[in-house]
């Protein structure tokens, strides 16, 4: 859904330039908000545009339903073409850089004429930064880190945004006469958090229409190869995308071949050797023989190796070949294993809905329980509620699950861990509820010593339940803080606290390898979209993808039981 992708990014870019102008917060905060939906919305907004149901999207009024609806007739919007006029250019690319604000960026534009990064990091390697006034020695070096990693960023695509493009192509290439199968290879079908390429797989009677109808799908910037049965081009994101059609009877060995990674394939093909065997993407056959004995399917072939199947996400030569041979392949967890989502906001802090809006919606997915996890205090940006607010909205809490049978609103709350580890609400508040959050969003820059303390601080409070998107990072746009995570899995399962894999797509966190860390110290997980507007809940399947790359189980994720295991579950030791 690239509309709504670039309608995001647009809306995003607005309120960067209204904050480097100094605007009102208030509509600063409005295309932030606006952004954040319309890149969480499940269906393409041009869909909505054409049925006069703008409105509907919350944090979208009449002004920016115009503006949406003039991307959608013209691709532009003219008030932000106006608007990117009012400031320098390159304004808007210093301030993706972490460690630049908007008061930085006019800083370096200003007394340094700096024109593009690649300049401002050549004078930051110079300590030319650092004679401005308030830019230290420290400043200049989280500059040159951040510009790693912007640069790093832009090399990959994040999977939340690479595997909706690619369910897009699909979806249209489905509808071409004579396809068959069709799927998503590479990084891509092994869900990995970034994405460099998309490769695509096809089988059809009539290879030639479905390369005619790739190159001609609106979507695409440019052809780079259009072939009989393989075709390359650049889509609007200016990521390459890969399209092959192979035989029916090759669709397994070239959808094994292309998945990857390249370590599982040498690993898959030694094996093959020593048990005689000869594996390409067209089949396994009979090393002296030639004999082709299958390939039709991926189980075929892991079969004919005496292995069980291996699932896409664990590909990665890290000890799955060994497991499947000893038949001890963990029973990943699916997306239909997850009765509800366990981080959830609502607009009483920066939420776009109310808790029934979101009760509602959950039902509809057959989700059987949600945890409200509204912003602490300290937390104002995010409009943190005060302890009346949190009291007040425990008590309509009650009230509508009243109204509920077979689902269940569970109290919480996304506490703010303080600087010396105690949290942003007594414990007689946290008793009150179900569920407690505790998360780090202050102090990125301390130590791994202070950062760690705080953290197995807050583990240590009877209350607290899970510790959410532990290394705070972001990807492609801020490192993970730094962490002794020996000592905070030690922690975490003296105290029974669970740890959460954020869903959100920015986040991913705890990622994979991690994740896997953690559950051999046989430590609880929970999965949360961190969802700030219906939309968001469809972001569940990213949390689930590094679940699966993490080996885990269904019995290692709290919120695939009922609610009532899943609080005796989360008790205190």
């Amino acid at each position: 859904m690239t509309n709504n992708i670039e309608i995001a990014k647009i809306f995003s870019d607005i309120a960067d330039i209204l904050e480097i102008k100094s605007e009102n917060q208030f509509r600063i905060r409005a295309y932030r908000r606006a952004a954040q939906n319309i890149e969480g919305l499940t269906e393409d907004v041009a869909d909505i545009t054409n049925r006069e149901e703008l409105l509907r999207i919350p944090g979208i009024g009449k002004d920016l339903a115009e503006k949406i609806a003039e991307f959608i007739d013209t691709g532009k919007i003219r008030f932000f073409e106006k608007l990117k006029r009012e400031v320098p250019k390159v304004s808007l690319e210093l301030i993706t850089i972490p460690g630049i604000g908007p008061k930085t960026a006019k800083i370096l534009i200003k007394q340094l004429k700096i024109k593009s990064i690649r300049e401002l990091e050549k004078r930051a390697k110079a300590h030319k930064l650092a004679t401005l006034p308030g830019i230290r020695r420290k400043t200049e070096e989280n500059i040159l880190r951040g510009i790693q990693i912007i640069n790093k960023g832009r090399e990959r695509m994040p999977l939340g945004v690479a595997l909706p493009l690619a369910e897009e192509i699909i979806s249209h290439l489905t509808k071409t006469p004579g396809t068959k199968q069709i799927a998503a290879c590479g990084s891509l079908r092994r869900q990995k958090e970034t994405i460099r390429d998309i490769d695509i797989l096809v089988t059809s009677r009539n290879p030639k229409k479905v390369m005619d109808a790739f190159v001609k799908l609106p979507l695409i910037r440019e052809v780079l190869a259009h072939g009989s049965t393989k075709s390359s081009a650049i889509v609007k994101e200016s990521t390459q995308v890969d399209i092959r059609v192979v035989k029916p009877r090759s669709f397994g060995a070239a959808l094994m071949y292309f998945t990857g990674s390249k370590e599982h394939n040498i690993h898959i093909r030694e094996l093959a050797a020593k048990k005689g065997f000869k594996i390409n993407e067209y089949g396994i056959f009979n090393a002296k023989t030639h004999k082709r004995l299958g390939g039709n399917t991926e189980e075929q072939i892991y079969k004919i190796l005496g292995l069980g199947f291996v699932p896409p996400e664990l590909r990665e030569d890290a000890g799955e070949i060994e497991t499947a041979k000893k038949d001890k392949l963990p029973k990943l967890i699916g997306l239909n294993d997850i009765r509800g989502d366990l981080h959830v906001h609502t607009k009483a802090s920066d939420g776009s809905n109310s808790i029934d809006e979101l009760a509602e919606a959950a039902m509809k997915k057959g989700y059987e329980y949600i945890v409200i996890s509204d912003h602490s205090k300290t937390l104002r940006v995010a409009g943190g509620l005060q302890e009346r607010e949190l009291l007040n909205q425990i008590k309509a809490i009650k009230k509508i699950n009243k109204r509920f049978r077979g689902f269940r609103i569970l109290a919480g709350t996304e506490v703010d861990i303080i600087n010396d580890g105690s949290l942003d609400f007594d414990d007689k508040i946290l008793a009150q509820l179900d569920i407690v959050i505790a998360a780090i969003h202050t102090g990125f820059k301390q130590s791994k010593e202070k950062l760690t303390m705080r953290i197995v601080k807050a583990m240590q409070n009877k209350y607290v339940n899970i510790v959410s998107h532990l290394t705070g990072r972001l990807i492609g746009a801020r490192e993970p803080y730094p962490l002794n995570l020996e000592e905070i899995f030690r922690a975490a399962k003296e105290t029974n606290t669970a740890l959460e894999i954020s869903a959100y797509p920015q986040r991913l966190d705890l990622n994979d390898t991690n994740s896997k860390k953690a559950r051999e110290s046989g430590i609880m997980f929970s999965l949360g979209t961190d969802l700030h507007a219906i939309e968001h809940f469809e972001n569940m399947r990213y949390g689930v993808s590094v679940a699966r790359r993490g080996w885990l189980e269904k019995k290692d994720i709290l919120n695939t039981y009922p609610a009532a295991q899943l609080l005796r579950k989360i008790k205190k030791n």
